[in-house]
């Protein structure tokens, strides 16, 4: 199973809200190979870590691709380009959106900091693993 994790919390002037954002990059992913099977809720969520910015929109989808790894990973950094991502490289800062491979069926891959599968800090973030548990009660960490 492929997972990925959304998240926003800025508004869009093209796209509007941080929902209306993540549902636009949803509905613009079969223009990159990537189709999506199904979706998790949306969670509204405060930053991690607590701070003055404003609530996060949060949710999962699971998707089938014949993308890699590592395709599939330079397709969400293009998807968020093109929905405006800046990236400052500033750790945990605001964004219009945010897509995060979070697993890629059951495979494991250490490259830091190009790509980790899965994600390394999944297991501790609740906005993640709500939504992840929405869409598969199925999921588990291969040992």
């Amino acid at each position: 199973m492929i997972l990925i994790g959304l998240g926003a919390n800025l508004a869009s002037e093209k796209y509007g809200s941080p929902q209306q954002t993540l549902e636009a990059a949803i509905a613009a992913m079969p223009q990159y190979g990537i189709h999506v099977i199904k979706k998790s809720r949306w969670h509204q969520t405060e930053p991690v870590p607590k701070s003055d910015q404003p609530m996060f929109t949060n949710g999962v989808i699971a998707v089938e691709t014949e993308l890699t790894p590592y395709q599939l990973l330079d397709a969400l950094r293009q998807i968020e380009n093109d929905f405006g991502r800046i990236r400052n490289g500033v750790r945990n800062e605001a964004r219009c959106i945010d897509l995060d491979l979070l697993t890629y069926n059951h495979e494991r891959i250490n490259d830091p900091p190009r790509l980790e599968l899965p994600h390394p800090r999944m297991l501790e973030r609740p906005f993640v693993m709500q939504p992840l548990l929405e869409v598969t009660l199925e999921w588990r960490l291969a040992g």
